[in-house]
């Protein structure tokens, strides 16, 4: 069954009943009745509650049972104790869905957990799809369809049109409701998830990216349960060109701690979801305001191809003020080719004609200037968006009408460009004049500014392939074995999946350790090496500077004794023998293999560094070279890999390809591998390799 036809009974019921119902419209079992009358719902309502014949002025019923007529969806507000029976009664009817209000489940212990099963496994026998329990219910105002008990006298004052909100928290979604009927924002679905014994976040937006009145999606969430769903829902709203934003909670760092490895301690619960909405073009908001805001902005439907941004204000402190908005919002702010800027000045000598551009308060007096301004930026070709801060001018009696035209003129001439106006003070009616001709309208110039970093996001995110869910494996690729593995192991892996590693050699004798430095001849290091000894240097097994093959057998006894000392019970110890490389940035490359999210790749600046500074980025195992340069010019320090203080430019193509091969290898190897460290990871002018990999197979970790 599609996820469309599973839940438009839930979504588009023709018959509801609310068990448990009220005669009193202010409680939960009489909210919903109340909400449906009012709101005109033209589909049969059916109260059930044995203690009453009628219900606020409807025949009621007894029992589910008794019911005359086919239900799509039963609203259960009954207590816990009762939830079970009453979910029975649903199946054995025929009902098709139903949203739980009951709580006390779950959500206090392990006895309401067990009951949440109970019903579950009955709707599944059913066939019946269930939202909850402990949701607040859900709502599609298209359909005077509120099988909610959040207040309707608030609802319904909001539109149909095309937001769907979706999201775990029943007040939250409530809040989100209302808040966007504020900023006029027409609303298409609303459904609240509680419990998600059955519904998640996930199938609603995978259901969202196949309705076509939705067009915009705004989510709440704590956490995701199923990731492989949601990575399938986000692929489809991606498909969509559906921008979803959504405001997952929680940025502490939890989970994803055990392993003995850098990568582990650094990929906190809330990077990974990071990653996940980088790869599939999700904006990730931090609060109701932004993710409105950003909302808002996409129901136009214009979505810049790139990040240069043309500012234009009639006050020259705002532009600086959306100057660094712009900046913070990754927008890029070329300046105005010379004709233009040049034009500018013969039409007004004291403007700011560079970007932002500031035509000043001559505009009050003239205002077609503002017209042959936003034309020169337009005609240019140099920008993909476009803010223009106009203050009260646009409602200003004296200036109204003229910059009404002016940007009627703009638009027609420039129909598909994002524009985006910024005013101090605009009635409702100026508002929806500018919205009409599809400017959206803000009153903080900086906000307005984040709106188009938004748009700008969503514009390159829906231009990119889909990630990519299933690895390319090379001739010759080793599979990870089911036992614990050495350092030296881990290398030769690595190798033949094309990632470079050092010039190792393994010597399991002095005499052996003396002839690998012969082979080398010249300075080299040296370290002990055995699937047991994870971190080498906390015990001194690592000797650097190797200056000939005698200095290499006594390095070699100086180990052994010291690895016999630290650890006495690991009865297989060698010597990894390798030149030493001079120069060279150093980098991270690791794997850490998330219980929910899979296989992940993290990338930073290497050595000790990345413990201080974590500087650090993460992207969901597999992806391909241009996911993984995107990756890299991420991380806050990507300037030092082009060469600083007269370095040479660090070989960022072979980095590009290692990290995409090492996604390859974690996706490949995820049913064995816990982890994997290259620290570092060494970029040369010409080439890179590993010069110290850790890899942990899941028996490493259950060990």
């Amino acid at each position: 069954m599609t996820i469309s036809l599973s839940l438009d009974a839930l979504l588009d019921p023709k018959s509801v009943a609310i068990i448990g119902a009220s005669s009193t419209p202010a409680r939960i079992g009489g909210r919903p009745i109340h909400n449906l009358l009012a709101a005109g719902f033209k589909g049969s309502i059916y109260p059930v509650n044995p203690k009453y014949s009628e219900v606020q002025g409807l025949p009621a019923f007894s029992s589910i049972t008794d019911v005359p007529g086919p239900v799509d969806c039963a609203i259960v507000a009954v207590p816990a104790v009762d939830v079970v029976e009453t979910i029975r009664a649903c199946a054995d009817s025929g009902v098709r869905s139903a949203v739980v209000f009951t709580s006390g489940l779950a959500e206090i212990g392990e006895q309401g957990a067990e009951i949440q099963k109970r019903i579950i496994a009955i709707a599944r026998d059913a066939g019946m799809r269930i939202v909850g329990p402990n949701c607040l219910g859900v709502a599609v105002p298209g359909k005077q369809w509120y099988g909610t008990f959040a207040s309707y006298p608030a609802m319904k004052l909001t539109r149909s049109g095309n937001l769907g909100i979706i999201s775990q928290s029943g007040a939250y979604g409530s809040h989100l409701y209302m808040v966007a009927q504020s900023r006029g924002l027409g609303v298409s679905h609303y459904v609240t998830t509680g419990n998600e014994a059955d519904i998640d976040v996930a199938e609603v937006i995978e259901y969202y990216a196949s309705r076509p009145e939705v067009k915009v999606i705004a989510a709440y969430a704590e956490g995701v349960r199923d990731m492989t769903a949601m990575r399938k829902a986000l692929a489809k709203t991606h498909a969509a060109r559906k921008p979803v934003i959504f405001m997952k909670v929680g940025r502490s760092m939890v989970g994803a701690a055990a392993a003995a490895s850098h990568t582990a301690s650094l990929a906190g619960a809330d990077a990974l979801y990071d990653a996940l909405f980088t790869q599939y073009g999700v904006y990730r908001a931090s609060t109701t305001e932004e993710l409105l805001d950003v909302a808002y902005a996409c129901q136009f439907g214009e979505f810049p191809k790139g990040r240069r941004i043309c500012l234009q204000s009639i006050s020259g402190g705002v532009g600086v003020i959306m100057a660094d908005a712009a900046e913070a919002a990754g927008l890029e702010l070329p300046a105005l080719p010379e004709p233009a800027q040049q034009r500018i000045s013969q039409l007004i000598p004291f403007a700011g004609t560079r970007n932002p551009v500031d035509f000043t308060g001559q505009a009050l007096a003239q205002p077609e200037l503002i017209e042959e301004i936003s034309d020169l930026a337009i005609s240019s070709g140099s920008y993909d968006s476009y803010v223009i801060y106009i203050a009260s001018v646009a409602s200003s009696p004296l200036t109204r009408d003229a910059v009404a035209a002016v940007y009627e003129r703009v638009r027609r001439k420039h129909k598909h460009q994002p524009l985006v106006l910024s005013l101090i003070m605009a009635t409702p009616e100026d508002r929806a004049h500018y919205e009409k001709l599809g400017m959206p309208c803000f009153e903080d110039p900086s906000l307005a500014v984040r709106a188009m970093g938004a748009l700008s996001y969503f514009g390159e995110a829906f231009e990119r392939k889909l990630p990519m869910r299933t690895s390319l494996r090379p001739e010759g690729a080793l599979n990870l074995p089911q036992a614990p593995i050495d350092e030296y192991q881990a290398k030769r892996i690595l190798a033949s999946w094309g990632i470079p590693v050092a010039d190792d050699r393994l010597a399991r004798s002095r005499e052996e350790a003396a002839a690998a430095w012969s082979e080398i001849n010249e300075a080299a290091a040296m370290k002990v090496v055995a699937a047991e000894i994870l971190h080498k240097t906390e015990m001194g097994g690592v000797i650097l500077n190797v200056s000939s093959a005698e200095a290499a057998a006594e390095a070699y006894d100086t180990l052994m004794q010291r690895a016999r000392t630290a650890h006495p019970e690991v009865s297989e110890v060698a010597v990894l023998v390798t030149p030493m490389v001079k120069g060279g940035v150093e980098t991270v490359l690791g794997v850490i293999n998330d219980p929910l999210f899979g296989p992940v790749v993290m990338f930073g600046l290497g050595g000790i560094l990345v413990e201080v500074l974590h500087d650090v980025t993460f992207r969901l195992a597999p992806f391909d070279e241009a996911e993984a340069r995107r990756m890299i010019d991420e991380i806050q320090g990507r300037a030092v890999l082009d060469g600083v203080r007269g370095a040479k430019a660090s070989d960022i193509g072979t980095l590009v390809s290692a990290l995409s091969r090492l996604s390859f290898f974690a996706a490949e190897n995820a049913d064995k591998l816990a982890s994997v460290d290259v620290n570092p990871f060494l970029l040369l002018p010409n080439g890179a390799m590993a010069l110290d990999a850790l890899v942990i197979t899941k028996v490493n970790k259950e060990a």
